[in-house]
């Protein structure tokens, strides 16, 4: 998978975007910046398409921006020239998927079958929009797709919402999905960039699922504490090589660890994601403090910072 194709995985959602204006470009992409997707794929359905990008470009340089729906050889060329980094189309067509890849352009084209897999695969490509998704089979057509052809992801676009959008990611042949849900025509006509902002954010947080997972107590008196925990709360005490649970939530360590008062653990559906998208919210990791596990994917990391006395760190749910 190419450099693109992997930023656009950490990201985990592409919000696909229509704009009729200009104008309209840099604020919606200020928007969708501030809500946690400092990433757009601009459609090639309008003519402000190309000038869209080029203003997003130039006020966002580090923005992953791409151009859809298109069509032609002509449309690569022109969208490139205005400042895209990646080629996204509705459908295979060999013409326009060998042009990106002769000139080293990311490119994803839209396959719905074996057949355009197939096709795919004879261009080079490991990577392919699954698209109309919902339309066209949705998770499980993928899943039965990628039975075969085990070294192809997907980035399924099309009928993808809120709702959905986790039993996609979820599936490890997904690389991100394609949406419009946050970027509606109606709210970007009307301006109201700051619920797209919003709606931005709430599927950025849905995608990433924080929530509590423990607390870790810094104590002298491991046994003890936790023993009181299990005797007020009926939290069962349980007794591990470097500490003492009290049912899921209190963790009280034998040898005091990170943090003046202890540690905050929080879980994530995604970790790699929710690394990057704290990362671009300016939130820096401890990456000595990392684990993996045994396929080498993370699985916890520590927060340089500390919260009112305690270590927090992440930790894949």
């Amino acid at each position: 998978m190419n450099e693109v194709l992997e930023q656009i995985r950490k990201i985990g959602i592409v919000p696909v975007v229509k704009l009729d204006r200009v104008e309209d470009a840099v604020p919606l992409a200020e928007s969708l910046c501030k809500g946690g997707l400092p990433c757009a794929e601009v459609t090639f359905r309008t003519a402000a398409a190309a000038g869209a990008i080029a203003a997003i470009r130039k006020a966002f340089p580090d923005m992953l921006l791409g151009a859809g729906t298109v069509l032609t050889t002509k449309q690569v060329d022109e969208a490139m020239e205005a400042g895209a980094t990646f080629i996204v189309s509705p459908g295979l067509n060999p013409e326009v998927v060998k042009y990106c890849v002769d000139n080293k352009i990311p490119v994803t084209p839209g396959c719905s079958n074996p057949s355009d897999i197939e096709q795919a695969i004879s261009l080079g490509l490991d990577v392919v929009k699954f698209f109309p998704a919902e339309a066209a089979g949705g998770l499980a057509m993928i899943k039965a797709m990628s039975a075969p052809y085990v070294n192809m992801k997907f980035m399924p676009t099309g009928g993808i919402s809120a709702k959905n959008l986790n039993e996609y990611l979820s599936f490890n042949k997904i690389i991100a999905c394609g949406g419009s849900w946050m970027v509606k025509d109606d709210l970007i006509k009307a301006g109201e960039f700051d619920k797209i902002e919003a709606l931005t954010r709430e599927a950025v947080e849905q995608m990433l699922g924080f929530e509590l997972a423990h607390v870790g107590i810094n104590e002298t008196d491991e046994d003890k504490t936790a023993g009181r925990f299990e005797s007020i709360f009926g939290l069962e005490k349980k007794t591990g090589s470097g500490s003492v649970f009290a049912g899921t939530a209190v963790e009280v360590m034998k040898t005091p660890g990170l943090g003046a008062k202890g540690h905050i653990g929080i879980r994530t559906n995604y970790i790699d994601r929710a690394v990057n998208y704290l990362e671009n919210q300016g939130v820096e990791f401890n990456s000595s403090s990392a684990k993996y596990d045994d396929k080498g994917n993370l699985k916890a990391i520590y927060l340089k910072e500390e919260i009112g006395g305690f270590a927090v760190h992440l930790v894949q749910k």
